[in-house]
């Protein structure tokens, strides 16, 4: 749909797009809570359970496992059925899987837990982009969008200062904060019920971007997308294996064992990263609304990455700043950039296939990170065993770079459209 036919339609009240996006924002922040709440735990578990650190990494890939398959079929799924529907049996998904977390003092009940969770978890946040698309494309798409994920990040932030705020259920042990992660769940798939009634309100009015559904699934829809689409999957997984399982999975640990932090220090500081983009994504949105230059702007989110990693162990306060910097600009850019690859009946398709291989870097990487600690030895009395995961976190960082370097270049020989 040109701009001009997106001008051309009617448009949802105002109270009806704030209704949805107020939902839209709940179902994501209560589901980015419940994804971050091992971290603040990691070491709980490992006292109190005895978890190894290839354990606790597992409780984050697993949650990626089934996501390498499931998501793209999630996506396609909600090209048929619509992102209403889809948002809310995923939101209901995650709420068994966080049920099951908090219950699961054996290893297999907890990991089978973020098993569930991540099966609705991720084809969710396809389900969302996809109905962000559907009401707000060609009025301030990409602000919309950095908004929504601004508000995702602050469940994260809140899970990362969760034994500050919480603190008398974390001394409890690990089991109160898993309630409390359930409890978040809960407002998820609350919010998810709110969108559906909105969603089903507004849709026979002709208000929303959304195409038809079409007759039958066509898996042939991801041979057709372009080189640009490829690279920007290289960046999403590249720079998503970085992000999740160094920050959402071993940061706190590090930051307790090779930095000399408390615990709530360390989730003090880790939260900053969070508490940036939540302030910051939407700034990012703003500028690409305003001045378009999709590539160039990815390549200046990406370069920020590699350098955190830099002075990470001298300066782990700029490594978190830099780290913010990009996790706030970088996704502000490359979700509202992939619409420009895919075709509206092809959107979920397009989302699914990305978020599907960004999930199988996830896995891979929580699964790598917990092996190279372990083999490293990696402790609060051999704290130089963390360098060589923060090595391997740093040339995925420079791999994500690269690849927004590729994708600004293929553009400027496109031309000033592909540019754009």
């Amino acid at each position: 749909m040109t701009p001009t036919q997106a001008a051309a339609r009617p448009t949802p009240s105002v109270a009806a797009q704030t209704t949805f996006f107020v939902a839209a924002a709940l179902v994501m922040l209560g589901n980015y809570y419940v994804y971050d709440a091992i971290a603040p735990v990691a070491e709980l578990l490992t006292q109190q359970l005895h978890f190894t650190d290839g354990q606790i990494g597992t409780l984050n890939a697993i949650y990626s496992a089934p996501n390498i398959v499931l998501v793209l079929v999630g996506g396609i799924l909600t090209d048929r059925f619509g992102a209403r529907t889809m948002v809310l049996a995923t939101t209901a998904i995650c709420l068994i899987g966080a049920f099951l977390t908090a219950i699961g003092a054996d290893f297999y009940v907890m990991a089978t837990g973020r098993l569930f969770f991540g099966v609705g978890s991720e084809t969710l946040s396809v389900a969302i982009l996809v109905a962000l698309a559907q009401w707000f494309t060609g009025r301030y798409f990409a602000l919309q969008m950095a908004l929504n994920i601004s508000l995702s990040r602050v469940g994260s932030y809140l899970a990362d200062r969760s034994p500050s705020f919480a603190k008398g259920l974390y001394d409890q042990g690990w089991q109160s904060p898993m309630w409390l992660a359930f409890a978040f769940a809960a407002v998820s798939f609350t919010a998810a019920l709110l969108y559906f009634y909105v969603d089903r309100r507004e849709a026979p009015r002709g208000t929303l971007s959304a195409p038809p559904p079409p007759d039958r699934i066509d898996l042939r829809h991801v041979l057709r997308f372009s080189g640009g689409y490829w690279l920007l999957v290289i960046t999403c997984v590249t720079f998503y294996s970085v992000i999740f399982p160094f920050r959402s999975t071993f940061a706190i640990k590090y930051l307790q064992e090779a930095q000399h932090m408390t615990l709530e220090q360390a989730s003090t500081l880790n939260s900053y990263v969070f508490l940036a983009a939540a302030f910051a994504t939407p700034v990012f949105g703003l500028i690409l609304d305003r001045m378009g230059r999709n590539a160039l702007l990815l390549v200046l989110g990406s370069v920020l990455l590699p350098l955190s990693f830099m002075v990470l162990s001298e300066a782990p306060g700029l490594s978190t700043v830099l780290l913010g910097l990009s996790f706030s600009f970088l996704p502000a850019v490359l979700w509202p950039t992939v619409p420009s690859y895919a075709a509206p009946e092809q959107l979920g398709t397009a989302y699914g296939l990305m978020t599907t291989l960004q999930n199988a870097g996830l896995f891979a990487a929580n699964l790598a990170a917990g092996f190279i600690n372990d083999h490293s030895h990696a402790s609060a009395a051999n704290p130089e065993g963390y360098n060589p995961m923060l090595w391997f976190f740093g040339a995925l960082s420079f791999a994500a770079f690269l690849a927004t370097v590729l994708l600004w270049l293929n553009s400027r020989r496109q031309g000033p459209a592909a540019a754009a």
